[in-house]
């Protein structure tokens, strides 16, 4: 399959400059740039889908420059409803750290080239930006932009200067790696197009030369109708436990790997083809096979089981997504009596608290209850068991290996 067959039969086609997509498999310059800016110390699936279609681009022969914003980053791409709040510098640099690590585990690629616009803007002279890049844009194209009009029409809530701004330092960004490295393709989602077209504008119009955008379309949350991501307070994160924050508390920007093939495993059967088509490298062929075999069988979930394994697989390696589907079919067993050197393999694929603390610090420590109030419910409830048996007794300190579950399906280790 060709790369512009691939592009369209996965769903990584929206707004794009390019006419023919037959012209990406015999273009001449086989390079892209794609940006993420460290907005948070963790990216979410909503921006791995971009980052599959960037590993799409690398399968079939194309240089990736991987661009971490740490200038674009300290100002904030601008929301449709509102003005982001600023990161300190040293948020910025503890997400770029973040960030680029996951980005480097995904885009597995010996020509990959990482990039921050900080290198770049750190030393620009701002009458210099200002006579480059602001002389080449009008007021009515960057009023025209649709979040400045969101932002400053009937209604809105105003824009500041530094948020108004955001689109000629992004523009900025793909003149310089064309200049630098000749680079004339941006990929990117569909909600980024408008910013990408800066960037065209400044390379035709100080370059003279052309340049390209392909853009992705956003990935809705079939159960929900919304986009995936922070904003939407729905994110499921790539970060599968919490960072250390430069604060020294511990951040909330993670999901734990079993929770991560969980929530592949309980889509329903009308998403599940456009989320293997995403969110895994199976081939066609291979895809297709799957979906004969659930329709074939489909209580026995067989699209959803290979959904979350290619997922899990994509951010936290085949290994581990072996690791964790074995571990969700022995936990839904009825057996949930394990011994000490089992409970301690499933390190890193669950929660984990350590012995000798009461069940109600351990069900706060894991996540599985926000506060001892409600875990002392949860207990009284009868929500929870350790090791298979239900426990009344929030006095209870755990001085062993254990199995903690919440409910039907939530679970954590202490060891």
């Amino acid at each position: 399959m060709k790369l512009s067959e691939e592009l369209i039969w996965r769903g990584f086609s929206a707004k794009t400059t390019i006419k023919n997509p037959e012209d990406l498999d015999t273009r001449e310059n086989k390079q892209f740039y794609w940006g993420a800016d460290p907005s948070a110390d963790s990216l979410t699936i909503g921006n791995l889908a971009a980052l599959m279609m960037c590993a799409c681009f690398v399968r079939h022969g194309y240089k990736p420059y991987l661009l971490i914003g740490g200038a674009t980053g300290q100002i904030g791409d601008p929301k449709e409803n509102s003005e982001r709040e600023l990161k300190t510098i040293e948020e910025v640099d503890f997400n770029k750290a973040c960030i680029k690590k996951q980005v480097e585990g995904i885009i597995r690629s010996e020509n990959t080239v990482m990039v921050d616009n900080i290198d770049w803007f750190r030393d620009m002279n701002y009458l210099t930006f200002l006579r480059e890049v602001g002389k080449s844009f009008s007021m009515t194209q960057l009023l025209d932009r649709q979040f400045v009009q969101n932002r400053i029409g009937d209604g809105g809530c105003g824009i500041s200067y530094a948020e108004f701004s955001y689109t000629l330092i992004q523009g900025y960004d793909f003149l310089h790696l064309y200049r630098k490295y000749g680079v004339n393709l941006q990929l990117c989602g569909a909600d980024q197009y408008g910013n990408c077209a800066s960037g065209i504008h400044l390379i035709r119009r100080l370059e003279n030369a052309e340049a390209d955008i392909w853009s992705t379309p956003l990935v809705i949350d079939p159960a929900t109708g919304r986009k995936f991501g922070k904003s939407e307070g729905n994110a499921i994160w790539l970060a599968a436990t919490p960072a250390r924050l430069p604060n020294g508390e511990k951040s909330e920007n993670y999901t734990n790997i079993f929770d991560f093939y969980q929530f592949w495993l309980n889509q329903p059967d009308s998403a599940v083809e456009y989320l293997l088509k995403i969110y895994t490298i199976y081939d066609k062929t291979t895809i297709e096979q799957i979906l004969k075999d659930h329709a074939e069988a489909p209580e026995k979930r067989i699209a959803q089981k290979a959904l979350a394994l290619g997922a899990t697989s994509v951010v936290h390696s085949k290994v581990t997504a072996g690791k964790v589907a074995e571990l969700t079919d022995r936990l839904f067993g009825r057996d949930l009596s394990f011994s000490a050197s089992e409970i301690e393999s499933f390190a890193g694929l669950l929660p984990d608290a350590p012995l000798g603390v009461s069940i109600l610090d351990d069900l706060v420590t894991t996540g599985l209850a926000p506060s001892k109030s409600e875990a002392r419910k949860l207990i009284k409830a009868g929500a929870v068991s350790i090791n298979g048996e239900k426990t009344l007794d929030d006095t209870r300190v755990i001085n062993f290996p254990a199995l903690i579950k919440k409910g039907k399906n939530k679970f954590a280790i202490v060891c």
